[in-house]
């Protein structure tokens, strides 16, 4: 009986050492403005993309590895789009490819996101 207790004691921190680990989050609309907001100015007037837009289009692709968070990235982007007045569509589909950021779905008010891989 006395052997099993280490056993025990072994099972039980293996056990919490699982629950503990850090589940794996989804992409939040919270995350997809905070990433994109560096290009607000550039998508309503156009002029050179800030750096920092570039950063965070980047930082969004690699956030969003998974289908629903790529889907869930490219409703925040339609959301987003459709709040804000004077953004212009032909601007915003071109960000990635400006910032050399290859994103697997084009940034338009007409992508269905449903179908987003």
């Amino acid at each position: 009986m006395a052997s099993s207790t280490p056993m025990k004691l072994t099972l039980v921190a293996l056990l919490c050492v699982v629950v503990t680990l850090p589940l794996a989050q989804a992409i939040t609309c919270g995350q997809v403005v905070s990433n994109v907001s560096p290009c607000l100015d550039y998508v309503k007037n156009g002029g050179a993309v800030p750096a920092a837009c570039c950063s965070g289009v980047g930082n969004l692709n690699a956030l969003a590895k998974t289908t629903p968070d790529r889907q869930t990235t490219c409703n925040c982007l339609k959301q987003l789009a459709d709040s804000m007045k004077g953004i212009n569509p032909d601007l915003a589909a071109g960000v990635p490819g400006k910032c050399g950021i290859n994103v697997p779905f084009k940034i338009s008010p007409s992508t269905d996101c449903a179908t987003v891989k």
